[in-house]
């Protein structure tokens, strides 16, 4: 029994996988760089068609349940209240990232757990000192498709006291939730 366990351990962090898991989150970050900085909260259609081949079906079909309860609550007050939610979804600061760094993905199953490091740095204001850039960690869990791995979830690990905790599919379980 110990040596299937310990079988089934190599096996699941084989270099292919280790492969295959980095390639689905860079491909994500490929698509997350360039239009995160458009706006943040719920993307729009135009924008989930963009994302829509790195991610899972049911973190996409949250996104479009998310986006359509947001346009019911804008309807709703006539556009009179913000969105449900706000800044960058996929990390943990309101910002987002402008670089990233995958570290080694552990995959149980067909499911990864990829820790990725995360950078921003405050854009330059004249008149005044540059700011530090800073770093924090979120995780982004894979899962496997017939398509290949995709990204199922993002958990915000940076802890900051104004930025994103929990998981990206709480957040958008609680803007359906809302079922305006």
């Amino acid at each position: 029994m110990k040596k299937l366990l310990l079988a089934a351990l190599l096996l699941a962090t084989t270099p292919a996988f280790a492969d295959e898991t980095a390639a689905a989150v860079e491909a994500f970050y490929a698509v997350y760089g360039p239009l995160h900085v458009k706006g943040g909260g719920i993307p729009d259609a135009t924008t989930r068609v963009r994302y829509a081949p790195v991610l899972s079906p049911r973190l996409n079909k949250q996104l479009v349940s998310a986006a359509a309860a947001q346009a019911r609550l804008t309807a709703k007050v006539k556009n009179a209240a913000p969105p449900m939610l706000a800044g960058d979804i996929f990390s943990s600061l309101f910002e987002g990232a402008r670089t990233w760094k995958i570290g080694a993905c552990q995959v149980t199953g067909g499911v990864a757990r990829c820790p990725v490091t995360l950078g921003y740095a405050p854009p330059l204001v004249a008149g005044r000192k540059a700011e530090k850039p800073f770093n924090w960690n979120d995780t982004v869990l894979l899962v496997a498709t017939p398509q290949g791995w995709k990204v199922d979830d993002v958990i915000y690990d940076a802890g900051y006291v104004f930025g994103n905790t929990g998981r990206l599919s709480s957040m958008l379980a609680m803007v359906d939730a809302a079922n305006l």
